[in-house]
């Protein structure tokens, strides 16, 4: 297929191959993928790069990198390998002569391991940089050692600060080695930050001082391109449906008695809530209709039906057109699966490539995800454009905004529908709000990235 870029995809392209260490925040669904590429093919032309790493999410790894290689005239001639599965595997595929190796995440420790000193990729792409946000992760920490081994380097994400400005961190280091933000997260937080929470010299959570925002901004914005929606190809409409769901009078007893007193009596036992933290996890469940006992020999125990009846309703009014549903707990999975099958529902959870391609085919009614096994790099906009979220994904925006994408990018025909199943006056109204501010603070350091 021949590839015509969009004006600002030439942009970014540039971008890429005029500054050796850059970063490109763009909105989800831009096409950041086959931008990377053609700036590889262009940088690999003018023999500036020779073994380019990408690394990515399993799933991503797996599927899409390589079908966008291979699915654009003026990149198909580049050779890769994906480093995947046994070890054996892995390591018979680093031998071989390629111009792009492909790995997933998880096995970056295992990757810088395995080279040692002799570190052999002059370029290094790392699709979803927001994954290495965490400083004491082990991927971080393996990846730091040979930072200044990188001879070029791309950052891709859509979502860089989820949490905020501290995010931004280690994802800046993997960028310029600590030019602008500091060479250790010790001292980002000295100049940076204050802590927010904290408990003698433990702390829980760390706030913007003020004005270190837009010192940050004025720091990076040289080697990092951030563009508006609005900017890019234009997706038809997104539209945010909140279902409100009421419960019987009894059962909303039980949930506000649970909140206050952190012990909910069930059938067969009762569960307490040892902490706050533990406390949300069992709300949500409870506002799901069923909840875990602390004995995993206990069935879980079922409180009500009122979200799977709410559910069954968006099914009937969709008539037949595709729906992708978000689960978070394993006992939703299979009290959805036990409605589908009852409606003689076609679904997949996605468990094989081959499922990608029978959604995108339209060969299925419904697509079960978990957010946090499906919410980066998929393409599955083909294949529908109704979201319904079961359960939201505990105050993580990073996997609610990543998952939505996964409809709401370049490709999208239709208008899409993303509805909130939200139990009234519980923890589910409190995430959706959590959410919302949470994405205030992303798009005030994107903004000023775009000015």
């Amino acid at each position: 297929m021949k590839y015509i870029a969009h004006d600002y995809q030439t942009r970014a392209i540039d971008w890429c191959v005029n500054k050796p260490r850059c970063g490109l925040f763009l909105p989800m669904g831009a096409g950041k993928t086959v931008i990377t590429l053609t700036a590889i093919a262009n940088l690999k032309k003018s023999g500036e790069v020779n073994k380019a790493l990408i690394i990515a999410p399993v799933r991503v790894a797996r599927t899409t990198w390589p079908a966008e290689i291979e699915k654009w005239d003026h990149t198909k001639h580049l050779t890769y390998t994906v480093v995947d599965g046994p070890e054996k595997n892995r390591l018979k595929a680093l031998q071989n002569q390629a111009d792009i190796f492909i790995i997933g995440k998880e096995q970056v420790k295992w990757l810088v391991d395995t080279c040692g000193s002799k570190w052999p990729f002059d370029t290094v792409i790392i699709d979803e940089l927001s994954t290495f946000k965490n400083p004491q992760a082990q991927r971080f920490k393996a990846l730091k050692k040979q930072v200044k081994k990188f001879k070029r380097f791309i950052g891709l994400t859509g979502t860089p600060a989820p949490r905020g400005i501290p995010d931004l961190w280690s994802q800046m280091f993997l960028i310029d080695a600590g030019t602008r933000l500091g060479k250790s997260i010790g001292s980002f937080r000295k100049t940076y930050l204050i802590p927010e929470r904290s408990n003698g010299y433990i702390v829980y959570s760390w706030a913007v001082r003020v004005g270190a925002q837009k010192e940050i901004e004025q720091k990076i914005c040289d080697v990092v391109m951030s563009l508006d929606s609005s900017e890019c190809v234009e997706l038809p409409d997104i539209n945010y449906i909140n279902v409100p769901i009421t419960l019987p009078k009894a059962v909303k007893k039980r949930y506000d008695t649970f909140k206050k007193d952190l012990v909910l009596e069930l059938t067969t036992t009762d569960v307490s809530a040892s902490n706050l933290g533990v406390l949300c996890g069992q709300l949500l469940q409870f506002t799901s209709g069923q909840i875990y006992t602390h004995d995993p020999s206990l069935p879980v125990d079922t409180i009500h039906d009122e979200k799977l009846k709410a559910l069954s309703d968006i099914l009937t009014s969709a008539n037949g057109e595709p729906v992708i549903i978000y689960y978070y707990y394993k006992h939703e999975l299979d009290r959805i699966i036990s409605l589908l099958e009852s409606n003689s529902l076609r679904y997949s959870t996605l468990e094989k490539d081959s499922d990608l391609a029978r959604w995108n085919n339209h060969d299925l009614d419904v697509l079960l995800l978990h957010p946090a096994s499906a919410g980066h790099g998929l393409n599955l906009q083909s294949g529908g454009s109704v979201i319904i979220w079961f359960t939201l994904p505990n105050f993580n925006l990073e996997l609610y905004q990543q998952a939505n994408a996964r409809l709401y990018r370049q490709g999208q025909k239709e208008k899409v529908r993303v509805y909130h199943l939200l139990v009234d006056d519980s923890i589910d109204v409190d995430m959706m709000n959590a959410l919302e501010k949470k994405e205030v603070t992303q798009s005030t350091l994107l903004d000023a990235l775009r000015r």
